[in-house]
């Protein structure tokens, strides 16, 4: 008889989710569904608004990453006001925002991610998260983790007033500069940090890497998928979080397009299906071609993984010490294995970390000029930074009084949402034996296959609650055989 498996609350995700898993008569995985049952609502609340607002209500889809969309909002309301900004003003944003990326990659890598490979995915659900991780690796060891997120939050406060929900930028630059003495507290921490982003990296060659168990996971499990890579690039194909051209290259690794901001209209389209509120979106000049993998389908990933897939190069040397070591363990660039996204957050810690000392060595950082009054509305607007979830669009247009007239928001998340749909089935089938009960370690190795790409469902389906609960339901013979749920 078939019977289905629901998986609800999933965990350490931001957002809710579930998951439900279909059971043939013999009790194999028919098929998967990873459902967000959260409602799309700022894209419309924020029409009617002055434009220049929009940076400040956007922040609120999400606490983790509301930097990220402070930024994307920002460009694009500058490009409402024809663009005018200092270079400046560019500087102090691109500062910020490697401090921001260096806080919620360490989020992700230690509290979400390490209580799977630091505990084991098979390790008592009470005991795998971030206590059970510093019990593993000693207090010492989490009291640096926590200081070191904390330092990179101070770091925020200062260049821009806050570390969440900024009101910071304007149309034109930010409200305001960096003190010549504000600099000389940033300098030390950004040492300390650098210090920590090595020692990050160490740490996961030995507690990882040490592991043959969890390489042959990385390697040569089921978290593996055949679709493309996009990511934000500088000049030189380097990674560039805040500024650069969205570059899109295949598994093999050969360029299908790439795209200034003003342009992702004619590159990325949004598939809608009826059992999700979240979208999927695909190369648009290819088609939607469903769910499926392969040199001519037309969906990719845009994640840590992706943007050092589709880079040449990084931006900074240790970085680039730990981006070639990274893929020559792995043995294939582009790398299709997704739980490599961990490594790939480290590698972009490093660069955060070496951008940051950039920035502090800057003569012009505690500058006058960061910003300008614009003097004319042109209308139309397109942001494009990297999330740390993956590459994200803000498109506004206005009217001649500056009031918003629509908006539109593809996130990083939202990118993600068709290769975590067909990671998860893949995953499930895998694990899911006819005859075989699933145990919770088999049911949180599923859950491993999304959370590699530490999904933001808040940001993604633009949810109100704020909350992030996950479901997953087991299906048999049409009716419902098991329900798992988990609150956090």
């Amino acid at each position: 008889m078939a019977r289905t498996i629901k998986i609800d609350p999933i965990t350490r995700l931001e957002g809710h989710g579930k998951i439900e898993i279909f059971l043939d008569d013999d009790g194999g995985v028919k098929d998967c569904y990873f459902q967000i049952p959260e409602l799309r609502g700022f894209e419309r609340f924020v029409v009617g608004r002055p434009i220049e607002e929009l940076p400040r209500i956007v922040t609120r889809i999400c606490g983790v990453c509301p930097a990220s969309h402070h930024l994307a909002a920002a460009q694009a309301v500058d490009g409402c006001f024809d663009n005018e900004c200092p270079p400046l003003a560019h500087k102090l944003r691109e500062m910020y925002y490697q401090a921001h990326y260096i806080h919620s990659h360490i989020a992700h890598f230690y509290a979400l991610a390490a209580p799977d490979f630091v505990c084991g995915p098979d390790a008592d659900p009470a005991e795998r998260n971030i206590l059970g991780v510093v019990a593993k690796v000693g207090i010492e060891i989490g009291g640096r983790v926590i200081r070191a997120r904390a330092m990179a939050q101070e770091i925020q406060q200062i260049i821009g007033g806050r570390f969440t929900h900024l009101v910071w930028c304007l149309p034109g630059g930010v409200s305001k500069g960096l003190k010549p003495e504000e600099l000389e507290k940033i300098r030390p921490m950004v040492d300390e940090l650098y210090d920590f982003t090595l020692f990050s990296v160490q740490l996961f060659r030995d507690v990882i890497l040490g592991n043959p168990g969890y390489v042959d996971l990385i390697l040569n499990g089921p978290y593996t998928l055949d679709v493309h890579n996009m990511g934000l690039v500088d000049a030189n194909n380097a990674p560039n979080f805040y500024r650069g051209t969205v570059r899109v290259v295949d598994f093999e690794g050969e360029e299908i397009c790439r795209y200034s901001p003003r342009e992702y209209h004619q590159f990325v389209a949004e598939h809608v299906e009826p059992w999700t509120y979240l979208k999927f979106p695909y190369l648009k000049q290819r088609g939607w071609k469903g769910f499926v993998e392969g040199k001519d389908s037309s969906l990719y990933c845009a994640t840590p993984l992706a943007r050092l897939n589709v880079a040449d190069r990084m931006a900074t040397p240790k970085a680039q010490e730990a981006y070639e070591e990274m893929f020559s363990t792995l043995g294939q660039k582009p790398c299709r294995a997704l739980l490599a996204q961990h490594w790939a957050r480290l590698v972009e810690m490093v660069q955060n970390a070496e951008a940051l000392r950039g920035f502090c060595a800057d003569p012009e950082i505690t500058g006058a000029r960061y910003r300008v009054v614009p003097q004319k509305i042109t209308g139309e607007g397109v942001g494009i930074v990297e999330a740390m979830r993956g590459t994200l669009t803000h498109h506004y247009t206005c009217d001649e009084k500056g009031i918003c007239t629509s908006a539109n928001l593809i996130v990083g998340t939202t990118n993600n949402n068709a290769p975590i749909q067909m990671v998860t089935k893949k995953v499930a089938q895998t694990f899911i034996k006819p005859g075989v009960e699933p145990t919770e370690g088999i049911l949180n190795r599923i859950e491993m296959a999304f959370r590699a790409f530490d999904p933001c469902y808040s940001c993604a389906t633009h949810s109100l609650p704020g909350q992030m609960p996950l479901e997953a339901r087991i299906y048999r013979g049409g009716e419902v055989w098991r329900v798992l749920k988990k609150n956090c």
